[in-house]
């Protein structure tokens, strides 16, 4: 979240959130005053202002709504508040002994009487209309699933419902101001109307044949569908809703094996964060509903994390299973000793193996077997900066981690460093700052060093808007980004690319009709680019960056820089692959000599120290990439690519789908082994005296 303190108090994100919450916090004592005084018209604007306020924030899907929730005064409660100063002004306009007002005031009774039996059709609703296995990519035209309720009343139908209220305030405000009770009455009646039809046009989904299959018909049409499809691979991931990247990233690679696939996922969180893909696609949130499906034709298991869930899926004997990882780094969690549970470890290079050699945490050399990373194809190798314009750095800190060791993220102890110096090089440059999505998730430290870095590039955003000799650069190609950002607003109004995932309500329904033909993902593909292409034009070249979010994506960051400031992580091994200069920070103050040897990523970087006293190093390579004067580390570059990421030839994909393929032939000869021993002997029939020779009885007959 960006914005100033008072944003990140009020819990918005941007300067329209914040006026709406403002709008609606004074509505409310302006309902009061104008209920004492009363000024009718007052509390008529007020209100007005309250249901404004109020709408604006959840269409945006503003923070600050939980924030009211935790502090009691949700949603319910803020309507409940309205109604009860509509009550007041009735009193003091008068109305009190007149029958309008108890007839409002058992109105507003028997709203709320109402709204249980409307909540607790939703939520049974919601439950028998989720599949205990969520999909993409799998048929499931020969499993009954009805239409469920449509959008429009399932879609945040507590704020719809409460909403009714509305003819019912109308009506009463009416009555007050022309001193009309019918007006009143009308209201009432109405609003009462439309609850009691809102769970009416409910109710009909309860039905039978309106609702999906039962449980156990539905795990046995999937291990029908299991035993028809035989898929050979299976993609196993489980993890946070921010970790989807983890998956994500496996997803092309998967799609191009030529072997049947299939993805495993354990939390919805993830499915409706899932990339596109062609691959069928299971979420089985239950480790029973997981241990009972018929999975025993699967032959290799492939695994992006290591996560406690793992267990659930690598107790099936049929299958060999690999950790693959999402990331090829220096990092303690490369080398954890919990990879020791798999069949196979799988890394990018010879450094990958090296790695668990020196670590001895009990992973065989000949369990260990180098891959590539077929995910790097899209980094482009760069050439430095376009002619006529400044280089580009990335910042790219990891998170804190789970421990304290100060050598996890550079944000805590160099980070403000590493973007001052930047910002105030005399060689100027333009900067990006991407940090890692769990950047301060479990450390308050280092979310509130990520807030000042933001602060710290906003304000030399506008420093350099205003400076004359980048308004000159800004003067031309205007009218090309302002078409560029044109075409990034009409895809987010059009939910063409780069919106954010959203719960699912209708679980069966968006499972049934959750296909991805190839016709399609190509088409996702091209937006995609599309919507990349778009981003970068429409900010100048020279315009500093915060980067937040999934999108764009770090290898699209890749490829808009000339050189990377960065932590012992994936994402150095991976910048590796660009051949452009970088620089990682020594945050636990090892030593330039030592850290080089503990990190292999490092071996052709240059090391900062927290103090980011060499970062003009780094600057003058990104200006002169390659020339020995200003980049002496280009060979050592070229060394180290090949070290940690294998080489070129053959390409990456072959040798994962080569590696594949043994392994799914490993599997199968075990299998085939295994049923030969458990087979039971051939019958031989005893030798004469032998006491199994028993005599045969004479038939009668």
């Amino acid at each position: 979240m960006t914005g100033g303190p008072l944003h990140r108090l009020a819990g918005v994100a941007t300067g329209a959130e914040l006026a709406a919450a403002l709008l609606m916090g004074v509505s409310y004592p302006l309902m009061l005053l104008g209920a004492l005084l009363p000024l009718t018209w007052l509390f008529i604007a007020a209100t007005a202002l309250s249901y404004a306020g109020d709408h604006f924030l959840h269409r945006r899907g503003s923070y600050l709504l939980v924030r009211m929730g935790k502090a009691r005064l949700g949603l319910t409660v803020r309507f409940l508040v309205r109604q009860l100063l509509l009550v007041l002004l009735l009193a003091r306009e008068d109305w009190a002994g007149e029958r309008m007002f108890y007839a409002a005031v058992v109105g507003f009774l028997a709203f709320y009487a109402l709204q249980a039996p409307h909540t607790a059709l939703v939520m049974v609703l919601r439950r028998l209309r989720r599949l205990p296995i969520g999909t993409r990519n799998i048929d499931l035209s020969t499993m009954p699933v009805p239409d469920g309720p449509p959008r429009w009343l399932t879609h945040r139908a507590v704020e719809k419902v409460l909403h009714t209220e509305v003819p019912a305030q109308a009506g009463l405000l009416a009555a007050v101001a022309t001193g009309t009770a019918a007006f009143g009455y009308a209201g009432i009646a109405v609003t009462l109307a439309l609850v009691l039809g809102y769970v009416a046009v409910l109710l009909p989904f309860l039905r039978a044949r309106r609702l999906p299959p039962s449980r156990d018909a539905a795990f046995a049409w999937f291990d029908g569908w299991l035993r028809e499809y035989r898929p050979v691979v299976a993609l196993y991931f489980s993890g946070s809703k921010d970790s989807a990247y983890q998956v994500n990233m496996w997803l092309d690679t998967m799609a191009r094996l030529d072997v049947r696939t299939v993805v495993i996922l354990r939390e919805r969180a993830i499915l409706s964060r899932l990339a596109t893909t062609t691959v069928p696609v299971m979420c089985v949130p239950s480790a029973v509903d997981l241990m009972n499906l018929d999975l025993s034709m699967l032959r290799v298991g492939l695994y992006p994390a290591n996560v406690g869930k793992n267990l659930h899926l690598l107790r099936v004997p049929t299958m060999k299973h690999v950790f693959i990882g999402h990331g090829d780094s220096d990092k303690v969690a490369s080398i954890n000793p919990y990879a020791k549970a798999y069949d196979e470890v799988w890394t990018a290079g010879r450094a990958g193996r090296d790695r668990f050699m020196l670590a001895d945490v009990g992973v065989r050399d000949e369990d260990i077997v180098e891959v590539g990373r077929p995910q790097l194809a899209s980094i482009e190798t760069g050439a430095g900066p376009r002619e006529g314009r400044v280089p580009t750095v990335l910042y790219a800190p990891t998170w804190e981690g789970w421990t304290d060791e100060p050598g996890n993220t550079s944000l805590l102890l160099a980070g403000e460093n590493i973007i001052r110096g930047l910002l105030a090089s005399e060689r100027p440059v333009r900067v990006l700052y991407k940090p890692h999505p769990f950047t301060g998730s479990r450390d308050p430290e280092a979310a509130a060093a990520h807030r000042r870095i933001v602060e710290m590039m906003e304000r030399a955003a506008a420093e350099r808007a205003a400076d004359p000799r980048w308004r000159e650069a800004a003067a031309v190609g205007g009218a090309e980004r302002e078409r560029a950002a044109a075409t990034l607003r009409a895809m987010a109004e059009s939910g063409a690319y780069g919106q954010a995932a959203v719960a699912v309500w209708d679980d069966a329904s968006v499972s049934r009709d959750a296909q991805t033909p190839a016709a399609r993902a190509a088409e996702e593909e091209r937006r995609l680019v599309e919507w990349n292409d778009a981003y970068w034009r429409s900010r100048g070249w020279w315009e500093h960056r915060v980067i937040t979010g999934p999108q764009p994506l770090l290898f699209d960051c890749f490829n808009e820089s000339d050189a990377l400031i960065s932590d012992i992580s994936s994402v150095v091994s991976d910048f590796i692959a660009s051949g452009k200069p970088y620089a990682v920070t020594d945050s636990a103050g090892l030593g330039a000599e030592e850290f080089r040897r503990q990190n292999t990523a490092v071996r052709a970087a240059v090391i900062l120290s927290n103090d980011a006293d060499r970062l003009d190093e780094v600057i003058a390579a990104a200006h002169a990439p390659g020339d020995p004067e200003h980049d002496p580390l280009a060979g050592a570059r070229r060394e180290l690519k090949q070290y940690l990421i294998g080489p070129d030839e053959p390409p990456s994909q072959a040798r994962f789908a080569a590696a594949v393929a043994a392994l799914a032939a490993k599997a199968e000869a075990r299998n085939t082994a295994q049923d030969a021993d458990d087979a039971p002997p051939a019958h031989t029939a005893p030798a004469p005296g032998d006491p199994a020779r028993r005599p045969v009885p004479a038939q009668e007959g």
